[in-house]
């Protein structure tokens, strides 16, 4: 295996996004550069515990990259992030951002000390910022002896408290000398995020600031964020979606609050101490959002300019209850390989903002295709794969040119996996996942619908419908569902309801399964593997309906 990351795209295609301006001359450093020159003294991020300025900040990546040029790595070398998120986070993107380093923020909280681990060995890990206790299986620094034998490994910054307010504190060589000019171009390969691995081992996906950068300016320009915007992401820099609202806030030049609070603390407080105007999260995050202004007495909202769900599907009652609070509502559409591309209009009515995922942003397009012939493109308003392409995709998947090949049709297009179909105006509308679908007799079952459609009864907070094995149907439809707090219901009170909103008598859930926890995946999705496997052990055991 390589011990640097290079971009597997070819010069006509990176040539092709320059001659359309898609891609651009200017990497996420220099933007940032660009702001602290500006506007030196105007805050750029917040944390629990101080502001940063522009200046402090572009300060700050200067000197991360300055030492881990003095301990030998050089471009191309990964520099892996196992913490929460923190200061230090943002500051090893930028110095990736300009230097040419790659940085692997995908370590989570969930994730095992041995699937950090692996992630490591199979990216060449050359720097790791480690937070002790840092990972799923984690009480200190376990991460350390797994990774300390690595020939890759240059050094290990281990991170001390973050309530000081200083980053890397202690850690960074004093008085360097001859700072090197940036080293940085917005066309390499400078992010390497795996997957959640919902489907198998994750695969590593390879961004550049330019890929990166696509989305960033069109939600930017399609909303009119500007330097009085204070964003917020919701989901944590270990997940795709937390570096895009990232790259969003530095686009704009606005204030970035960082998430770092502690669990169970008042969500609305801390976005209102902040002022918060540009908030993003998935669709758990919205839900509790909206449980706590409920629980103030709050009827209507009007301190946010833009609420972004994105990161996994929206159930219509929770998308249209941020409509009637009057927040406006921006649901998105992507993933990993592909970035954020699509976006909410300002104005979109609540039709459109219950049923759609939005539009692309400009560099990107969708098609739809035949499910059982990937290379055929249907009509518009016809059903189908969701495919796409252009400057905010991903540059491949790391050290796997097959699956790389594998994801793409015949025309070059990227097959997401996700169903739906698309409008006139180029609003998509998702209908379910072609690798979730259940199999029942030869009868296809979309989980998507029975879960839309569960979560609109009042007692349910979360549902996962999931194929139990069957050995004459192949599969049949067992429903977890977890209550909201105070509430409950029985399988024939939601077997009514969702006969009543709709769902077909050949889709009905043959199996139930009431559970006080339904585990979630990193970037904030169902973790329906998990359920399958506490099943399997006996754990769970749903019951059968007759």
């Amino acid at each position: 295996m390589p011990a640097t990351i290079t971009s597997p795209l070819s010069a006509a295609v990176v040539g092709e996004y320059h001659a359309t301006d898609v891609w651009r001359d200017q990497t996420i450093y220099e933007i940032v550069s660009a702001h602290a020159t500006d506007r030196p003294n105007a805050t750029a991020l917040r944390s629990s515990y101080r502001n940063f300025t522009w200046f402090e900040l572009i300060s700050w990546v200067d000197a991360l990259a300055a030492d881990l040029a003095s301990r030998g790595l050089k471009q191309g070398e990964t520099v892996f992030v196992g913490s929460p998120n923190r200061m230090e986070t943002v500051v090893a993107l930028l110095s990736a951002s300009r230097d040419g380093y790659v940085c692997c923020p995908s370590p989570h909280r969930n994730h095992t000390v041995s699937e950090i681990a692996n992630m490591c060995e199979r990216a060449a890990c050359a720097a790791y910022l480690h937070e002790p206790g840092h990972g799923a299986d984690a009480k200190g620094d376990e991460i350390l002896t797994a990774i300390g034998k690595l020939k890759s490994l240059r050094h290990i910054y281990r991170l001390g408290s973050a309530d000081d307010g200083v980053p890397f504190a202690g850690l960074l060589r004093p008085n360097i000398e001859g700072g090197s000019e940036p080293k940085g171009n917005p066309d390499f390969v400078t992010y390497l995020a795996f997957t959640s691995g919902s489907t198998g081992q994750p695969k590593g996906v390879m961004h550049s600031d330019n890929s990166q950068l696509v989305a960033a300016r069109g939600i930017t320009e399609a909303w009119s964020l500007g330097p009085d915007t204070v964003t917020c992401s919701l989901s944590p820099l270990s997940h795709n979606l937390g570096c895009g609202t990232l790259w969003t806030s530095l686009v704009c030049g606005g204030e970035f609050l960082l998430h770092d609070w502690p669990r169970g603390e008042s969500l609305v407080d801390h976005l209102e101490a902040a002022n918060v105007t540009y908030l993003v999260g998935v669709p758990t995050h919205a839900m509790d959002f909206l449980a706590d202004l409920e629980s103030r007495g709050i009827e209507r909202y009007d301190r946010l300019e833009s609420f972004r769900v994105s990161g996994a599907a929206c159930p219509e009652h929770v998308s249209c209850a941020l409509y009637d609070l009057g927040i406006p509502v921006q649901k998105g559409y992507g993933m990993t390989e592909t970035n954020g591309h699509q976006h909410g209009r300002m104005g979109d009515s609540r039709d459109i903002v219950a049923a759609t995922s939005g539009v692309c942003c400009d560099g990107y397009e969708l098609g739809v295709f035949d499910p059982n012939d990937p290379d055929r493109e249907v009509p518009i308003g016809t059903p189908g794969l969701i495919a796409g392409k252009g400057g905010s995709l991903m540059l491949g998947y790391f050290n796997d040119p097959d699956a790389t090949a594998l994801s793409m049709n015949a025309g070059g297009w990227f097959l997401t996996g996700d169903l739906g179909k698309l409008d006139e105006e180029g609003y998509l509308t998702l209908t379910g996942r072609r690798k979730e679908l259940i199999l029942r007799g030869g009868h296809n079952i979309n989980p998507n619908l029975i879960e839309s459609l569960a979560l609109s009864h009042e007692a349910v907070y979360l549902a996962a419908a999931i194929p139990v094995p069957d050995s004459r149907l192949g599969e049949r439809v067992c429903l977890a569902v977890m209550f909201e707090d105070g509430h409950s219901a029985t399988i024939a009170d939601i077997l009514d309801h969702l006969a009543d909103e709709g769902l077909s008598r050949y889709d009905m859930p043959e199996f139930w399964l009431p559970v006080s926890d339904i585990p979630l995946m990193p970037n904030g999705k169902l973790d329906k593997l998990e359920i399958q496997r506490r099943i399997r052990t006996g754990d769970l055991v749903p019951q059968a309906l007759t």
